[in-house]
């Protein structure tokens, strides 16, 4: 695509989680904002967007019985490809958790679920399975072993990791939800599980939006896991810090998103720009357009900043001065829109 100036721009790759075009269940809405969408329609959806070039695809896959052959040539239809597989050991069967179940027979069913989901991707030519155990955790004050709770999930994704090393198996953390409070729950905490799992397979998905829930700041963790190599993936989104609430990227935390894109492209990070939005009550393929073309403007931005004046206010610590620095690259590109 070519700029005002007739410069053509090299957008990087944009992708989105299969859920973003799915059915929205809540607590009050039990029936869902909208009828039940299968795989193949999702993927349809997606298709729809016209910029997308890649999924992270849910398993099991939608109806049972839909195969990886079927889910392969409905990607082929709409130009996409899949990027990973998400294994879903996150449901009511896994209440109280997948691999940090006390019944040994369900951390078990986890194992082998994570397993057929990563044997589905390997059929699929994905870049990574994702891990969102979000059931792993504990709800109340001496409920659990916080000692067996960690050695049992670092234990179940060495095993995944050592029998599927041509595979790379990325952690999504989150601070909390559906449990209280989850293992994986910051990505310093993640990183020194991967660092005691000890495979250079196991890395983190960086979501923006688990992030700032969990009081971090996006920029910096990134650096962090790039700074030990452990960056495999991200998801953006928003939201208003006190929960996960999957909004469109750039709605509320517009210069931390510009500042979280300026850290992954300043550290060489060229990995695919993907959206784990939630639009309850939007439509699924007018908020992927909308969470891209903020993604887009950012982009540009980025090669507006004033790098070397950006340098030295940052050597000086000089806050208002970067913010300067910031705003001018971010207003003058969204003012172009």
């Amino acid at each position: 695509m070519a700029n005002q100036s007739g410069i053509d721009i090299q957008y990087p790759k944009f992708g989105a989680g299969i859920w973003h075009f799915g059915r929205y269940v809540d607590r009050y809405a039990t029936d869902g904002y909208g009828p039940p969408v299968t795989t193949l329609q999702a993927i349809e959806r997606a298709g729809q967007v016209g910029e997308l070039s890649v999924v992270d695809l849910t398993y099991p896959f939608d109806p049972p019985g839909l195969t990886v052959d079927e889910v392969a040539a409905a990607l082929k239809s709409q130009d996409l490809r899949a990027i990973a597989v998400t294994p879903e050991i996150y449901t009511r069967r896994f209440s109280r958790g997948a691999f940090t179940n006390p019944d040994p027979q369900v951390r078990r069913a986890a194992v082998e679920l994570v397993s057929e989901g990563a044997e589905a991707a390997r059929r699929l030519g994905c870049d990574y399975v994702k891990l969102w155990p979000g059931q792993d955790g504990w709800d109340y004050p001496f409920q659990a072993d916080h000692g067996e709770l960690w050695r049992w999930s670092l234990d179940a994704v060495r095993e995944l990791a050592t029998a599927f090393p041509d595979l790379r198996f990325a952690i999504e953390y989150k601070p909390r939800e559906p449990r209280n409070r989850m293992v994986f729950s910051s990505m310093a905490k993640t990183l020194l599980g991967i660092e005691e799992i000890g495979l250079p397979n196991v890395g983190v998905l960086l979501d923006f939006g688990h992030s700032l829930y969990g009081g971090e700041s996006p920029a910096d963790a990134a650096r962090l896991a790039i700074s030990r190599g452990r960056l495999f993936a991200i998801d953006v989104n928003d939201n208003y810090r006190g929960w996960d609430d999957d909004m469109v990227v750039g709605s509320v935390h517009l210069t931390e998103t510009f500042e979280f894109f300026h850290a992954l492209t300043d550290a060489g990070w060229d990995g695919v720009w993907q959206l784990d939005q939630f639009p309850f009550r939007e439509d699924s393929v007018e908020a992927a357009r909308a969470g891209i073309r903020v993604m887009k403007a950012i982009h540009r931005a980025l090669a507006q900043v004033d790098r070397q004046a950006l340098e030295a206010a940052q050597r000086a610590q000089d806050a208002l001065g970067a913010q300067r620095i910031a705003q001018k690259a971010l207003l003058t590109v969204m003012g172009e829109e």
